[in-house]
């Protein structure tokens, strides 16, 4: 605590509390009825514009991940690290069309969640519980994402200890996130939003155009990055791709993409807008960030040129990896500027942690303690238990920083991707067929989760010294199909989570063949094609929170 960095610390403080005040005001902000109804703290009351919707899904989607994790895997691994680029650009096309439908199924129906959905198309409790445990569970590593990149900050300025004080920010961060979602719900989140995204723009353009102009070019840079990648002893890193690590890319970037759209935190931000209109300005719009995804991931190469150290985590004595662009804007802007953009990434990763647990918080309310524990609970009921579930849900993102330590923080992200890619079945493809049996998808799910997480627990972290869930990149030649290696001897990667996809799809197509063969009953579908059709004009749509 000794070399704390004191005009870095008050601008961050100061920022901070500013954006904590409008968390507590957004309770009253845009508010049509009380926030003891779950549609109104959950989901903002669904009455969201472009705008507000546009700042709320940018701050959702681009968050200390990108601050934080895609430079610091550029700095380590290269070109690798710059997957994140193709799988935010092609992300929008694809998940326009279901985006609309799950819209418009979902106000119709009263929807709040996925699962609920589920469980209206399939008439099955049990596929839509597997639905909203596996989304709750996927939340919290990326949740966890977010206070690492927070963590990583307060390092840098200085607050770095072993012990309690190791995980301070942690604890901080859970506080502020805590009192202002229990309290504003969504509101709060789309609001801080706006100042969010103000600060990430003026620190990436700033850093973007000063820092190569104080390096020498970006051609140095470049030249830079190359020599020390040609130093190391990996195949795996370098400023281009190669055979080993194409492979893993192509599957990073698409199995990204399919599972973006599926995390519960994403499809709240879909259901908070007012119209079809508002989503689909907003997936032509939201591209924009993906152009502000590529400058910042270069700032790992600028971080190579610069000479950045990271620093050391006092409580486990190696080097941080998370810390690379702290460091960087630490020891190349002033003090008062690097205070700004250290608000910047801070509040980055509080934006995108209120929305995600207030999606999990819903899961948690509407499909198990409403489906399972109190049928007949109140709207009121309803919107408590998702406040306490809220709560709950930040600790669980706590104890994955502490038990699972990755190499990389964005591998938090990746290892929750490999869970909710296995509800895409049983969500996405639902949304435009019926073909799947419920007990094709449940034994689908099944097969995808538990070998994902078989995969997941055989990957080492060298960093750590750890020998499972290091990562989500599994080396083809250690794949195992009950004894059986394909592949063996290569060196060749792949994406943990399009495996278990793979896995999932084979096993619920054998298994809904079975059923119908065997004309098994496949349960009552809720929905009608009226319902994927209704735009916010029609007059047909129920009134908001009809169940």
């Amino acid at each position: 605590m000794s070399n704390l960095q004191w005009p870095e610390l008050i601008i961050f403080t100061v920022l901070f509390a500013l954006v904590t005040v409008l968390g507590f005001m957004a309770a009253r902000w845009q508010r049509g009825g009380g926030l003891d109804h779950l549609d109104e703290w959950g989901l903002g009351g669904r009455k969201f514009g472009s705008w507000i919707t546009w700042f709320l899904l940018g701050g959702d989607l681009y968050t200390a991940y990108t601050f934080v994790a895609v430079p610091a895997l550029v700095f380590s691994a290269g070109a690798l690290g710059l997957y994140a680029l193709p799988y935010t650009i092609v992300v929008y096309p694809i998940v326009l069309l279901p985006a609309l439908r799950m819209w418009s199924v979902s106000r119709v129906r009263g929807y709040v969640t996925p699962a609920d959905f589920v469980r209206g198309r399939f008439g099955s409790p049990i596929l839509a519980l597997l639905i909203a445990i596996t989304g709750i569970v996927a939340t919290m590593p990326y949740i966890a994402l977010q206070l690492v990149g927070l963590e990583a900050v307060l390092r840098t300025m200085g607050i770095n200890g072993s012990g309690i004080v190791g995980h301070l920010p942690l604890l901080v961060a859970f506080v502020i996130l805590a009192f202002y979602t229990y309290q504003s719900g969504l509101r709060a989140p789309a609001l801080i939003a706006f100042v969010k995204d103000i600060l990430i723009y003026i620190v990436i353009l700033v850093a973007i155009i000063y820092l190569p102009s104080k390096l020498g070019g970006w051609a140095h840079i470049f030249d830079t990055a190359v020599d020390k990648f040609d130093k190391t002893p990996s195949k795996a890193d370098g400023i281009l791709l190669n055979a080993n690590n194409q492979l893993q890319y192509a599957t990073l970037a698409l199995g990204s993409a399919l599972a973006l759209f599926l995390y519960p935190h994403s499809l709240t931000s879909v259901l908070a807008s007012r119209g079809r209109s508002v989503i689909k300005r907003n997936m032509v719009a939201l591209p924009a960030y993906s152009l502000v995804l590529g400058l910042l991931a270069l700032l790992g190469y600028v971080a190579i040129t610069a000479g950045v150290k990271p620093l050391t985590n006092a409580a486990t004595g190696k080097a941080d990896g998370n810390t690379i662009v702290p460091v960087l804007f630490d020891n190349q802007f002033s003090s008062w500027f690097a205070g700004i953009a250290f608000a910047a990434i801070g509040i980055g990763a509080l934006v995108p942690a209120a929305i995600m647990s207030i999606a999990a918080a819903n899961l948690w309310t509407r499909n198990i303690y409403k489906e399972y524990i109190r049928k007949n609970a109140t709207p009121k009921e309803e919107a408590k238990q998702a406040k306490l579930a809220s709560l709950v849900v930040k600790l669980g993102a706590v104890a994955v920083i502490i038990l699972i330590d990755p190499q990389f923080s964005i591998d938090l992200q990746l290892i929750g991707g490999v869970l909710i890619l296995q509800t895409l079945p049983a969500v996405a493809l639902a949304l435009y067929t019926r073909w799947f049996h419920r007990w094709g998808l449940i034994a689908g799910w099944v097969v995808g989760i538990g070998w994902g997480l078989i995969m997941l627990y055989g990957i080492p972290n060298p960093a750590s010294g750890k020998q499972h869930f290091g990562g989500s990149a599994l080396a083809m030649g250690n794949m195992s199909i009950f004894g059986w290696h394909p592949f063996a001897g290569s060196q060749v990667q792949i994406y943990v989570g399009f495996v278990a996809l793979i896995a999932n799809l084979v096993v619920a197509a054998i298994v809904t063949v079975i059923a119908r063969q065997m004309k098994i009953f496949n349960g009552t579908d809720d929905t009608n094609p009226k319902d994927y059709l209704a735009d916010e004009h029609d007059k047909d749509l129920r009134p908001i929170g009809v169940h």
